[in-house]
């Protein structure tokens, strides 16, 4: 994978059917891998690992538990308007337009949708000379979080190396519902990938749930210790390497073994690793390897 925090989508159905239908709307796109496993909570649950424009994702098909909201959307940088009208087209069909399509102070060719599946897009012709990467996750913190978008954005550039704090729009006097000095866009890396980050104070029934989570390939049990120090603030949310930060957001902090062996592992070792994570809150490798080898 190119990119070493990846967002994770969370269907009732519809991984397999959704990663078809993104891949087969962004150019350079591909699913590089499909696992099924058995004896889950929500019974037989299936994994999706695919790449858009270069940029690791997956899906997973568990239940009916989480439906997408806008608290987390991906903006789609393009070079020219006919690739904006070309994306938004696929992408509002059987959808819902949250900004229409249209020219912005901020952009000349910008709109914002939820696709056929609920998940939200912004898809925007921008004024960069190279684009460096296309995908932009962007989170916006409403309701008990809003105004904390710079200090969660601070919080989360102390923990991931190669990360930086970078252009900060402000609201202004005058922009009510929004207060004056938070925060109206920033641009932040984490790992060297891009983000950003709003508040919006406007009235919304939504918040960041676990539809949409970050997953952080950790290297060792080192790493996977230190994100998750870090980042747990939610003890009855742990739960198989998923954690929930003092935001609500919610993170994924896993081993990059465990993917070979979701992968690559027959059957019999697939179900061992699975059965064993199951019990789990952090990941423990030396545990997981074990149960992998059936040592």
């Amino acid at each position: 994978m190119t990119n070493r925090i990846r967002p994770h989508l969370w269907f009732d159905t519809e991984a397999r059917e959704a990663a078809g239908f993104y891949v087969e709307t962004f150019p350079a796109s591909r699913i590089t891998n499909i696992t099924t496993i058995h004896d889950t909570p929500s019974g037989d649950s299936e994994i999706v690992s695919f790449e858009l424009l270069g940029q690791g994702f997956m899906a997973i098909s568990a239940g009916p538990l989480f439906k997408f909201t806008p608290a987390v959307s991906f903006q789609v940088s393009c070079s020219t308007r006919d690739e904006v009208d070309q994306l938004w087209a696929r992408l509002a069909a059987g959808g819902q337009a949250l900004m229409p399509l249209d020219s912005y102070p901020f952009s000349d060719r910008f709109g914002w949708t939820s696709d056929r599946y609920g998940l939200s897009w912004q898809v925007m012709l921008t004024r960069e000379p190279e684009i460096s990467q296309r995908i932009t996750p962007t989170l916006m913190f409403v309701g008990d979080v809003c105004g904390r978008a710079q200090e969660a954005v601070d919080f989360y550039a102390s923990i991931f190396p190669a990360s930086a704090v970078g252009g900060m729009m402000r609201y202004g006097p005058g922009e009510e519902p929004d207060r004056a000095g938070t925060v109206k866009h920033c641009d932040f890396t984490l790992g060297g990938q891009r983000f950003a980050a709003m508040d919006s104070a406007g009235s919304h029934d939504f918040t960041f749930n676990e539809a949409i989570s970050f997953l952080v390939d950790c290297a060792d049990q080192a790493e996977i210790d230190r994100y998750w120090d870090a980042l747990s603030a939610v003890p009855e949310a742990e739960q198989c390497g998923w954690l929930k930060d003092r935001f609500g957001l919610t993170w994924q902090i896993v081993p990059t073994a465990m993917e070979d062996m979701m992968t690559n592992g027959s059957p019999e070792q697939i179900a061992r690793v699975t059965q064993a994570f199951l019990k789990m809150k952090k990941f423990d490798l030396a545990a997981l390897q074990s149960a992998y080898t059936g040592a």
